[in-house]
């Protein structure tokens, strides 16, 4: 426990930093991510846009699997749903780009709610099921509503524009999708300090009990179905605009294993957890990718092996994870935070 911090104000009590040392590592963090672009080349901003918007991604499905306990395998089939409102919008509708970017997570979040009906009746393996089963069902509208979505041969997306301006090079992009990013997180992190995150917590814990004591299951779970899907949408929005185009292969089933492995090793149920993960779970492939490349010289054919050992590393991330740390690099990060500030004493 943490002494010398009693609180005298209710603003004090709500304040999400509530030490000086929180304060002054934050501001440094936003220092250094503002600093950021101006060191790195395109290749590692085009790393850093793509990690942030994993980050939001893993942050929605945390808050549906890691608070809530509903699991969910169809978390890439929002993205989509949210790459290709953008796409139609910006194609035939040609609205601001922050518009789309919300009217892609509110779809999504529609679609969510549909998809989240099951949740009152099933739970567990069976709604993972239900959820894969919805994928699919988007999958096959992908493809076949040509009209909206362009079929198998996707849909092109013209540049974002803010303030008359084409956000065209990473760094350029990185000044849109970064701030967002940040918005998200903290939108979670405030989530869980209000009436509605705690329900949250409380179905997670035990729904029956949550129900005892008053708490709508369906609106909840339908809630959270939502907000999830927001944090998908909009992730997938912003993946239309840093790529350009949306396929129906953009999307595939395993990017949903890749935000669930994301939030198991980065820690269910913890904030820090979405966005350790997905900073994790996008650089392995980058350093799979490092490591085959070494091995080409001695290797026949590495270059063949990556997608097949990529996949493998990450169900071994989540079966060691689980076995072996199942609360995630959170709970390492919180163990090194404790001997730190209890040094030199033992903890």
């Amino acid at each position: 426990m943490i002494i010398g911090t009693a609180k005298e104000t209710y603003r004090a009590d709500e304040a999400l930093l509530t030490t000086r040392p929180q304060q002054v590592w934050t501001g440094a963090l936003i220092a250094g991510l503002a600093a950021l672009p101006f060191f790195f080349n395109d290749y590692w901003l085009y790393l850093i846009c793509l990690i942030a918007i994993n980050v939001i991604a893993a942050t929605g499905l945390n808050i549906l699997t890691g608070f809530t306990g509903l699991v969910s395998l169809g978390q890439a089939a929002f993205m989509a749903v949210g790459a290709y409102t953008v796409a139609w919008l910006e194609r035939d509708v040609g609205s601001p780009f922050l518009l789309n970017i919300l009217l892609g997570g509110g779809v999504a979040a529609a679609i969510g709610v549909v998809v989240g009906i099951p949740s009152l009746r099933v739970k567990g393996l069976y709604l993972a099921i239900a959820t894969i089963a919805a994928s699919f069902i988007l999958h096959f509208i992908f493809v076949h509503w040509e009209s909206v979505t362009g079929g198998n041969g996707g849909a092109n997306v013209a540049p974002a524009r803010v303030f008359g301006v084409e956000l065209i090079t990473y760094f350029q992009l990185y000044w849109v999708i970064m701030p967002l990013t940040i918005l998200m997180v903290l939108g979670a992190a405030n989530l869980f300090r209000t009436r509605i995150g705690r329900a949250f917590i409380a179905i997670r814990d035990r729904d029956i009990s949550a129900e005892v004591l008053g708490i709508p299951l369906l609106r909840y779970k339908l809630m959270s179905f939502a907000v999830a899907s927001f944090y998908a949408g909009v992730a997938g929005g912003l993946w239309a605009y840093f790529f350009r185009v949306v396929t129906p292969e953009s999307f595939p089933f395993i990017a949903s294993i890749f935000l669930l492995a994301a939030i198991i090793v980065g820690g269910m149920g913890t904030i820090i957890g979405g966005v350790v993960g997905a900073l994790f779970m996008t650089l392995t492939p980058e350093l799979l990718r490092f490591a085959v490349e070494w091995a080409s010289p001695w290797v026949p054919n590495a270059g063949v092996l990556l997608s097949p050992v990529r996949t493998i590393v990450f169900g071994v991330l989540i079966v060691g994870f689980l076995v072996f740390e199942p609360q995630g690099l959170a709970e390492i990060i919180q163990r090194v935070r404790r001997h730190f500030r209890l040094w030199p004493f033992r903890t």
